[in-house]
């Protein structure tokens, strides 16, 4: 081969693929491994976030490998997130917070990003927001910090209220926070509030059984992956109880809850394929800022008000980013 020729052939190999993380030995196209927080029959946003990765020029299985891992499981994060890393995956997504603390945990040198975090700074994932200063950086969901809308938009729809309960899982920090921020925001609008605990997902049954009995004339549900996981179990629980429910997700309003409000998860995992853009061409998580979001969702269930009894009102529907019917 004339040196010129193989000169080119080079240049080529170099410019063909984006760049990788940390200046890695190449080993074919880029391997993204992802732990989504759900079993596969149940996950919600691979196809949003390969569709992302389409419009910035990456194919699964052709340009780039996605390594998708699904589990419902707690427990297995940390085994999953270690496996990822043996298998030397150039970055790792991670779906929600407990997901990407467990892969902080199995790595200070492969780049993690998250997708929904409530608070990445309170977690330990970065820094600051501006300057993560690690091995990761991504999006904030900003749920502890939406807690208190969500009790003054519940109370909008339903002016009469005086008493609220709100479910806690006291073994997650940040579901904890949310809660706290929920009892001043309802303390403040004159509503007596009652806050009670879920651990664990066998508990929910007795526990929204004995709120049901204590007649709240709301629920409210804090950010937690479990409750998240369960959605439906408790939108089934709610309405057998007669609970008007609002959570943090719209996904909870589509299982069949009163209400939601919250950052819409999709635009989050949208826009994380642009993360992945920059740390493939090169770019280091520490100087990724993390992004707050952009769009939020009010869904309101007017197929689960009319079980409950509910008469909501033309303007609060007109408020709504969607209506389900």
């Amino acid at each position: 081969m004339r040196r010129r020729d193989f000169i080119a052939l080079v240049s080529a190999a170099a410019t063909a693929w984006p760049l990788r993380a940390g200046a890695q030995t190449p080993r074919g196209i880029p391997r993204i491994g992802i732990i989504w927080a759900a079993n596969k029959e149940e996950e919600l946003y691979l196809s949003t976030l390969q569709e992302s990765l389409r419009n910035l020029g990456y194919i699964d299985g052709k340009t780039i490998k996605l390594e998708n891992r699904y589990t419902d499981d707690y427990g297995r994060f940390g085994s999953i997130a270690a496996e990822l890393v043996e298998s030397q995956v150039d970055i790792i997504v991670a779906s929600v917070a407990p997901v990407a603390v467990a892969a902080k945990q199995a790595t200070e040198t492969i780049p993690i990003v998250f997708i929904n975090s409530s608070d990445p700074v309170g977690s330990k994932l970065v820094d600051t927001l501006a300057h993560p200063g690690g091995n990761a950086t991504g999006l904030s969901s900003m749920a502890v910090d939406l807690a208190a809308k969500e009790v003054g938009t519940f109370k909008e729809l339903f002016p009469t209220f005086a008493r609220l309960a709100i479910l806690v899982n006291p073994n997650y920090p940040l579901s904890i926070r949310a809660g706290r921020e929920m009892k001043a925001a309802a303390e403040e609008l004159k509503l007596t509030v009652d806050r009670y605990e879920v651990a664990k997902a066998d508990e929910l049954d007795r526990t929204i059984g004995e709120i049901g009995q204590r007649r709240p004339d709301g629920l409210i549900i804090t950010n937690d992956i479990l409750f998240f996981l369960q959605r439906r179990r408790i939108a089934e629980l709610a309405l057998v109880n007669r609970l008007p429910t609002m959570a943090w997700a719209k996904e909870f309003a589509a299982a069949g809850t009163l209400m939601s409000y919250g950052a819409s998860i999709s635009d989050l995992v949208r826009r994380a394929a642009l993360y992945i853009d920059k740390i493939l061409r090169g770019a280091k998580p520490s100087e990724l800022p993390v992004e707050q979001p952009t769009k939020f969702d009010l869904v309101i269930n007017l197929k689960t008000a009319k079980a409950l009894g509910i008469d909501v009102p033309i303007s609060m529907q007109l408020l709504a980013d969607e209506v389900i019917e």
